[in-house]
């Protein structure tokens, strides 16, 4: 059943990768998996190879990086089904002296005129979480509000400070609360214990971090860490059948997470301009740069090299888990892979 995406992890891993899981179901059915590689196979910059090299598991654990976003973007539409967000009310409700012209849902889609990224820990390197989120909401508009899309990690940032305020929890237990917990998904979250260390690839070589050898079991974005590991854009760890379990409640429509037509809002193309792609609420739709053949499919990327992708009409659910920043960022090959998978998972549905 798995041959062929076996086939495909072992022609990535160590190429592009120490370590890869791919989850493929089709019509609510795992139809294929596949693992490859070892969580931490390297010791330094230079790629000098570990003693010890734990292989990868089907339960191994990844940094999401940016599928994070997708986490904080349910919490959010799940607080405004109870009516304690509307997502097109100005957040300087929330965060008083922000630009009265950005909404969540400008933030949700990338047109809120805000910078991509902002090194809060460069910029403050004295300073301790609550002080650095302080500065981060304040971030100035700097571009048009209302388009063109421009990628913004500072406005999920700002979308997960204004979930915190209407929900009266940290981000972290919010997500507990109202995804994790209502999925059981045991294996998803933030800032994992020393109990799942094991179970944990690494990323990346950073010299600057506390302890020897490459990152692992904190998080790998440099603003999410320096706001103490929890933040709207980035954060949270899971296995891919967490993952899988996620995007398939989106695929079919909510479940106990979200209600059918809060999901229909979530996916539908709201229009912002100037993407390879187009954007619903968090998630891009017909990202070149994962779904492959998919070209109507839902879903986000994760700079350490993970992804998820959703395609409703072929009743398919695609997850490809990989710390292809271990021990360096840029290295090539993570779109092929992408694409190769999603490839699979076409056949697979055609089959």
């Amino acid at each position: 059943m798995s041959d062929r995406l076996d086939a495909i992890l072992a022609d990535g891993v160590p190429r592009v990768c120490s370590a890869a899981v791919a989850v493929i179901s089709v019509d609510g059915s795992v139809a294929a998996s596949a693992v490859a590689g070892e969580l931490v196979r390297y010791a330094d910059l230079e790629g000098t190879l570990m003693a010890d090299r734990p292989a990868a598991a089907r339960d191994s654990v990844f940094d999401l990086a940016s599928i994070s976003k997708l986490f904080t973007t349910a919490v959010v539409l799940s607080l405004a089904e109870e009516g304690r967000l509307d997502l097109d009310e100005p957040v300087a409700a929330w965060l008083p002296g922000a630009d009265p012209r950005v909404t969540l849902r400008r933030l949700l889609t990338h047109t809120a005129g805000l910078r991509p990224t902002r090194r809060i820990d460069l910029e403050l390197p004295g300073a301790d979480p609550a002080a650095r989120m302080a500065a981060m909401v304040g971030t100035p508009v700097t571009g048009p509000v209302g388009g063109p899309y421009l990628y913004s990690d500072v406005g999920m940032v700002m979308v997960g400070r204004v979930a915190e305020l209407a929900g009266g929890a940290p981000l972290d237990a919010l997500v507990g609360e109202r995804v994790t917990g209502v999925l059981g998904l045991t294996d998803t979250g933030y800032r994992p214990g020393p109990a799942t260390l094991p179970r944990i690839a690494a990323t990346e070589w950073k010299p600057e971090r506390q302890g020897p050898g490459c990152v692992r079991g904190e998080v790998h974005d440099e603003t999410a860490y320096g706001l103490g590991g929890v933040a709207g854009h980035a954060g949270v760890f899971a296995t891919a059948d967490d993952l899988l379990t996620f995007g398939e409640t989106l695929r079919l429509g909510g479940g106990a997470l979200l209600r059918p037509e809060t999901v229909a809002e979530m996916v539908r193309d709201q229009g912002a301009e100037g993407a390879a792609f187009r954007h619903g609420l968090g998630v891009r739709i017909g990202d070149p740069a994962i779904v492959g053949p998919l070209d109507a499919a839902f879903g986000h990327s994760g700079f350490t090299g993970t992804s998820l992708v959703v395609d409703p009409a072929r009743r398919l659910t695609v997850v490809l888990l990989t710390n292809a920043v271990h021990p360096v960022r840029g290295r090539d090959g993570i779109r092929g892979l992408r694409h190769a998978v999603a490839g699979e998972a076409l056949r697979l549905a055609a089959s």
